[in-house]
């Protein structure tokens, strides 16, 4: 039996990091923790030990499969984890978050007034009005935070339908963040290649 690690429970933090957001939407931005973590662990060690060791989310996955009946060996569509589908996703992604950070901007700059909602699938808007209490904090860190929320339970929500008609992890394959730490670690590796060819 393979031994149990401490980060080997850390699906249990990517429940209650929802759990907190849905009682009070200023924990989101604990959630950028996932953002920064990998991107620090790619660019200083050269490596996606987050994605292997220390993702709360594909972690939830693996448990969640293992829970429920399904087709959990079946392999993924190829063009899911195909170059062309991951870095759109990526990019696709990285103008949603762009979208969040704007609209932030503009709560902050007082353009714009603070939307207390939740946006599943960049589509659906979700009142959470009893998550957020007027005042609480400044109305830009407020909008960050429900913008982030929305975009973190969607991205789940997403790994959890591909995670029920394929492999576990299949959301792995197509991350975002998986895209970025992969391509940070490759032009590192291709640096110290070059630097061994050319020295």
């Amino acid at each position: 039996m393979k031994k149990k690690h401490w980060y080997d429970w850390l699906w249990i933090w990517t429940i209650i990091y929802f759990l907190l957001g849905f009682f009070n939407i200023l924990f989101a931005w604990l959630g950028m923790i996932d953002f920064l973590l990998p991107l620090l662990l790619a660019v200083f060690g050269g490596n996606k030990w987050f994605c292997n060791h220390l993702c709360g989310r594909g972690q939830l996955f693996t448990v969640i499969s293992a829970k429920i009946p399904g087709p959990h060996s079946r392999p993924a569509p190829r063009w899911l984890s195909s170059p062309w589908f991951r870095y759109g996703f990526l990019v696709f992604f990285l103008t949603m978050f762009g979208n969040i950070v704007f609209q932030t901007y503009l709560v902050y700059s007082g353009a714009s007034t603070l939307r207390e909602f939740v946006k599943l699938f960049w589509t659906f808007r979700v009142p959470w009005g009893w998550a957020y209490t007027s005042g609480a904090a400044p109305d830009w860190a407020a909008q960050f935070s429900f913008g982030f929320y929305s975009l973190m339970l969607t991205s789940t929500l997403i790994g959890l339908i591909v995670m029920l008609l394929y492999r576990p992890r299949t959301w792995c394959s197509f991350c975002p963040m998986g895209t970025m730490t992969q391509t940070i670690c490759r032009l590192k590796h291709r640096g110290k290649e070059d630097a061994i060819i050319f020295h």
